[in-house]
Parts: C-alpha cells; sequence; structure tokens
C-alpha cells in the first residue's frame, strides 16, 4: 500500500503542480490575485533557473570515492525501460549508472555486478529490470559468474534489504561499492547504511548539477532546470522521511 501511495503523492512534488494551483487561485480569489501571481512568478523563476538549481546541485551531490578495489557494486535501478518495438533492454537518463559499473568492473575496481531491480510498474511488473539488463551484459562480454541478480526490488528500501541480504548469504564480509545517480546518493547513504553490517562506499553518476554555468543559466528559464528542481524536491522529502523512519 505505501509503495502505491508514494507512487500517486509524488504528483504533488512537482513545482509545475504547484506554479498551476497558484494560477487557478489567482483566478479565483479575485482580491488576492496579484499575490498569487508574484508568488507564481517567483516560483517559476527559482525553479526554471539553471544557475540556482544547478548550485544547489553542486552542493547535495556528493563527490567520487577514493580508489579501491571491492568485491561487489550494487547498481540500483531505475536506468531503463522495456522496448516494445524490439523487445530489448532500453536505457533512460539514468542508464550511466550501468555503464559506470561497467566501466569500473571492467577496470578490475569490482569483481562482481549486482544488479538490483524488479519492476516498479503499479500495472504490469513482468518486466524486471535485472533480468532485462542480463543479456545486455552477456552481450558485452561479462561472464554470468560475474553477475548477480536481485530482480524484487521496487524501491531503495527493497534494493537495500535485498541486495545487502544476497551478498550476506553468499559471501560475508564482502567490501560493497553502491552505484547510483548522485543526487540519488545522500538518501541511498541513509537507507543502505541501516540495513549495512559493515561501512560501505557510494560512487556517483549522472551528475545534474554543472561544473561550468554560462550566462543563459542566469536568465533564461531551463525546462531542464524545472526537471532537476522536480527530482531535488522528491529526493529532498524522501530523505526527511528516511530520516524519520531510520
Amino acid at each position: 500500500m505505501m509503495f502505491i501511495l508514494s507512487k500517486i503523492l509524488i504528483y504533488l512534488l512537482k513545482p509545475y503542480i504547484w506554479i498551476f494551483i497558484l494560477l487557478i487561485c489567482a483566478s479565483i480569489f479575485r482580491k488576492s490575485r496579484r499575490k498569487f501571481l508574484l508568488v507564481a512568478l517567483a516560483f517559476f523563476f527559482i525553479f526554471s533557473n539553471g544557475f540556482i538549481i544547478g548550485k544547489l546541485l553542486n552542493w547535495y551531490e556528493p563527490d567520487y570515492p577514493a580508489p579501491k578495489i571491492y568485491d561487489v557494486g550494487i547498481v540500483l535501478g531505475g536506468y531503463s525501460g522495456y522496448n516494445e518495438r524490439n523487445k530489448k533492454i532500453e536505457f533512460g537518463s539514468s542508464g550511466d549508472r550501468l555503464f559506470q559499473a561497467i566501466d569500473l568492473y571492467k577496470q578490475g575496481r569490482i569483481k562482481k555486478i549486482l544488479l538490483s531491480s524488479g519492476s516498479a510498474n503499479l500495472l504490469d511488473t513482468t518486466q524486471k529490470e535485472a533480468d532485462l539488463t542480463l543479456p545486455f551484459l552477456r552481450q558485452i562480454g561479462i561472464p554470468d559468474s560475474s553477475i548477480i541478480i536481485e530482480n524484487l526490488s521496487r524501491n531503495t528500501i527493497e534494493n537495500a534489504k535485498n541486495s545487502l541480504s544476497i551478498i550476506e548469504k553468499q559471501k560475508p564480509g564482502s567490501t560493497v561499492l553502491v552505484i547510483t545517480s548522485a543526487w540519488h546518493i545522500p538518501r541511498s547513504k541513509i537507507i543502505f547504511d541501516r540495513f549495512s553490517k559493515s561501512e560501505l562506499d557510494y560512487y556517483p553518476t549522472d551528475f545534474w548539477g554543472k561544473t561550468e554555468y554560462d550566462f543563459a543559466d542566469f536568465v533564461v528559464p531551463s525546462a531542464s532546470a524545472m526537471q532537476a528542481s522536480e527530482q531535488l524536491i522528491k529526493e529532498w522529502v524522501g530523505y526527511v522521511v528516511d530520516r524519520i523512519r531510520g
């Protein structure tokens, strides 16, 4: 029930929904129209400003850990989908999670890749992301002996519980690197550290915060900044909830 409820409530965390509600209020409450319009304009400026959102991301996204060799690299799901046209895996905006894990494996920095992802779809749970990824890893030459499949997780809490349980059963005391998007690491760290018996390291991928900003980032509204602000708000709410829950 909580999984379904979280999927529904997440739509209320979108900045453009807030702006839309403010505009509706401006049309209904005529005496306060100016205030509602000013707040809506302020929200639009902040959430669509590439520099403001970028700097928030720079502050929130962690840096890379010191180079080290790990027994297992856990790749958190959410990096792909199912392409109905060719019946194969289709990588999304967080595909860097998997690609960086492959690179770390090729470098010898992780000995095994654990794919932790089931289906986050509320209606169709037949397509498991970890299962879809397996043929791709085989295709690029990674042997089955270096791959661990965990295909039941639907969220980060289940990622932590299920993947750490598998590692504990197969090889207790393994050194573990959690690989996920940079903006997802602060919340992932709270959750994984809660369930882990040993210290874990975290490897950030697909950074959203830029290293350099140009004039347009200061003055031109950006759809990507709006998308990033939505992701940040969702992560911050999740961070607070997981802090309280922990």
